[in-house]
């Protein structure tokens, strides 16, 4: 079998992932990470095909797919190393009958710890604080408390309870939307359910964005949305770049509208030299790395591993993603 891996915090993160895809025998073939279609396809090429990828969020399109199964090694499966399966064209490989799997339930932690970093750092003006600092400075500006304020979670999966949950002990009001609803967990962490987007953004101090990126929550932050909102709210994001119009984000934290915005996500990564964001200072993005503890990265790594390695040798303990 050959497979490629492309996922840069799989492959720069020392584990026993690294001896398990080793015992499999594989030959893995590497490249880094997150790679255009023009990139997949070149690959493809060169290389006569894979039997499986495991890949972080490099896109995977009709044209790869289609390349991918045509090749002399004819493709199996593609195995993502991590929960967010928006660079995969899911819909497509479904019909192709090529199983998607992934990794759920293996992040939650630390991506919630991270959402909790970026607001802390917001509120307390870390990045001017710091910048100041280092520069010889000792400018200081009046920051907020997080105790007393209103959260609002957009999506309440795995992610979005362990926000609730660290909400809860910084002593905030937590409150909460989602399609699917935890009544349970509601009730046991006081979570206010809110029916529509609309009415939870008028009421929140600090947004917290946990949805996946889709064709109904593609830029649900936008100018429209913003201006429902209390002025000096902050919108924190640590699931997709996409979900928030830039253009109309930025405008707002120049103008004071909200007091910032704080995110470890853009729509398109790594960033150009002259992105908007820059020289915003109510905007500080960290390098998609929410995910990227040791910790994480061995659990994400091994149940990404596992599952491209058993299904490729015929065990059944893999989570598939897709059904046909």
């Amino acid at each position: 079998m050959r497979i490629l891996l492309t996922t840069t915090s799989y492959q720069d993160t020392p584990g026993p992932h690294h001896d398990f895809l080793a015992a499999s025998g594989f030959e893995v073939v590497r490249a880094r990470g997150p790679l255009p279609e023009n990139e997949m396809l070149r690959l493809i090429e060169s290389s006569g095909g894979f039997d499986g990828l495991l890949n972080g969020d490099d896109a995977i399109t009709a044209k790869v797919i289609d390349a991918a199964l045509a090749a002399p090694r004819k493709l199996k499966v593609i195995a993502k190393y991590g929960i967010g399966l928006d660079s995969i064209d899911v819909k497509y490989a479904t019909s192709k009958k090529l199983p998607v799997l992934f990794t759920p339930g293996v992040n939650h932690t630390t991506v919630a710890e991270h959402a909790f970093g970026l607001m802390i750092a917001m509120v307390k003006h870390f990045w001017p604080h710091l910048r100041s600092t280092k520069e010889g400075g000792w400018k200081r500006i009046t920051g907020n408390e997080l105790a007393g304020k209103t959260i609002a979670v957009l999506g309440m999966g795995r992610i979005g309870k362990e926000v609730v949950k660290r909400a809860v002990a910084f002593d905030m009001k937590p409150i909460g939307y989602d399609v699917f609803w935890d009544d349970d967990f509601a009730r046991q962490y006081n979570v206010q359910r809110y029916e529509n987007v609309p009415d939870i953004l008028k009421a929140a101090d600090i947004v917290s964005l946990h949805m996946p990126l889709n064709d109904q929550t593609r830029k649900l932050i936008n100018r429209d949305s913003i201006a429902l909102m209390k002025n000096s709210t902050l919108i924190v994001n640590t699931a997709r770049g996409g979900l928030i119009d830039e253009a109309d984000l930025a405008e707002a934290c120049k103008s004071g509208k909200l007091l910032g915005y704080a995110a470890d996500v853009l729509d398109h990564e790594p960033p150009a030299p002259d992105h908007l964001f820059r020289g915003i200072d109510n905007i500080i993005i960290t390098p998609h790395v929410g995910s990227r503890t040791r910790e994480s990265v061995e659990r994400q790594a091994m149940r990404a591993t596992k599952n491209l390695v058993n299904y490729l040798k015929g065990d059944k303990d893999y989570v598939q993603a897709n059904q046909f």
